[in-house]
């Protein structure tokens, strides 16, 4: 989610009304509540927050913050031949965001993430690109968007890939050196796309996305399309010869010295201005053109509170709701049994622990830049996630299960992963600002 988006959903609307009508409940019947405890819980529009667990940086493990049959469910994407045995899209960092149609006025859903290519079993050494799904509703149907009237004959549903380089022309790049596919003797074919997100802004379709660690540059970059949804998407000027921000060490070791740079770019609007948001706490401003960032280079830092030590974080994410700024991090709760025998978890424990599960983590700022809140466990399993808006106003995130470590990796659930899932969050109001995975007895039911 980008916060208020002029050319989508009216979110900030919504919210303030909500904002509103609690506030002046709370005025007209606080004396009535403060002496009569049922009348305070019969009034109450928000869900409480829970203690913070301590020390900080334990991950919160309960039941509660998981997606479950009751809050959460798997969206019926249309299958794709690749697809049709495993009766599901193979998915991961997954992403939806919720749009208006300037057309019809009806909301449009927008799917994507990262996919495989047929006949590999993960997202590497190489994949085929970037995919989108649209539906009217959450339910579906979900149908891959149609790009036969730029690429007759091509498969549909895909709108950026590496194998498009020879759509380049003098002064237009669709696919950049450092993104085409290339081979060696150690994996042979190399380069994938990684996690993906749709955005609009001031009338225009972007997609921000990752080149990963099997390609020539690992890093961030930007789409912008020429057309509609379904493109076609060139390359903006500032990633022609490079991602996002600077190289260091990083990653693998098969990535050659200076080819690694700041992954899981992400993008945030707010009014006319649009920002770039890194992993490893960076952001940028947009250029008001969109064709690069205002400070390529030494990019500034979010002010967060860290966990002590802090561990790898990545898919780092800002999304507003209710007047505040939520920065998303995706880390891996790590566990270990302690001396009194029971199991620890923990996001700052790294020595002799195992990973459990890949959690979305978040902390709450009056300010984009921060300074950033404590933070909290807002879901567990949720990493590389996203926050949306239906068209209720209802909040929400995606899921997949990351099936590479931990619990999802076990071979009796192995199958069960790499999923587009969605689960119904709650927002527990202006006092409290946190976001939660909808716990059970807490609020309404699911809808969708």
């Amino acid at each position: 989610m980008t916060g208020f988006d002029k050319d989508g959903i009216r979110r900030r609307s919504l919210l303030a009304s909500a904002i509103g009508l609690g506030a002046a409940a709370l005025s007209t019947s606080a004396a009535h509540a403060a002496s009569d405890p049922a009348a305070a819980g019969s009034m109450r529009r928000y869900p409480p927050n829970w203690p913070d667990l301590q020390p900080y940086g334990t991950a919160d493990t309960r039941v509660d913050l998981w997606p479950r049959d009751d809050n959460s469910f798997i969206l019926p994407l249309e299958l794709r031949p690749r697809d049709k045995d495993r009766g599901v899209v193979w998915m991961r960092d997954f992403y939806v965001n919720c749009f208006q149609d300037h057309g019809s006025g009806a909301p449009v859903y927008v799917a994507t993430g990262t996919t495989r290519a047929p006949g590999l079993s993960i997202a590497a050494p190489w994949n085929d690109g970037i995919f989108l799904w649209v539906a009217h509703s959450l339910r579906g149907p979900w149908r891959l968007i149609d790009t036969t009237g730029i690429r007759p004959g091509a498969e549909r549903g895909k709108v950026w890939s590496p194998e498009f380089v020879d759509e380049n022309t003098t002064g237009r790049t669709v696919v950049a050196p450092w993104q085409e596919y290339w081979y060696d003797d150690m994996f042979g074919k190399r380069g994938e796309v990684w996690a993906p997100e749709v955005h609009r802004f001031n009338g225009k379709w972007y997609i921000v996305a990752c080149m990963g660690d099997h390609s020539q540059k690992v890093g961030s970059f930007m789409l912008v399309s020429e057309g509609g949804l379904e493109g076609p998407y060139r390359l903006i000027e500032g990633n022609v010869d490079k991602p996002f921000g600077d190289s260091f060490i990083g990653g693998p070791n098969f990535i050659k010295p200076g080819a690694y740079f700041h992954i899981d770019g992400s993008f945030f609007s707010e009014d006319d201005n649009a920002w770039l948001v890194l992993h490893n706490d960076l952001y940028a401003k947009f250029r008001p053109d969109m064709e690069d960032i205002v400070t390529p280079t030494n990019l500034p830092l979010f002010t967060q509170t860290p966990y002590t030590p802090d561990p790898y974080r990545e898919g780092v994410y800002v999304f507003k709701h209710g007047g505040k700024y939520f920065l998303s991090q995706a880390i891996w709760d790590r566990q270990w049994t302690g001396a009194d025998g029971t199991t620890q978890s923990a996001y700052n424990k790294v020595a002799g622990t195992k990973q459990y599960q890949y959690d979305s983590v978040l902390a709450v700022a009056d300010h984009f830049e921060g300074p950033y809140s404590e933070r909290w466990t807002a879901g567990v399993g949720l990493g590389h996630n996203n926050f949306f808006v239906d068209r209720d106003g209802a909040l929400w995130s995606t899921f997949f299960r990351n099936p590479n470590q931990g619990y999802w990796a076990d071979p009796s659930r192995v199958a069960q992963g790499a999923v587009p899932g969605v689960v119904r969050m709650e927002w527990t109001g202006p006092a409290g600002n946190r976001v939660y995975v909808k716990r059970r007895n807490l609020g309404r039911t699911m809808k969708g």
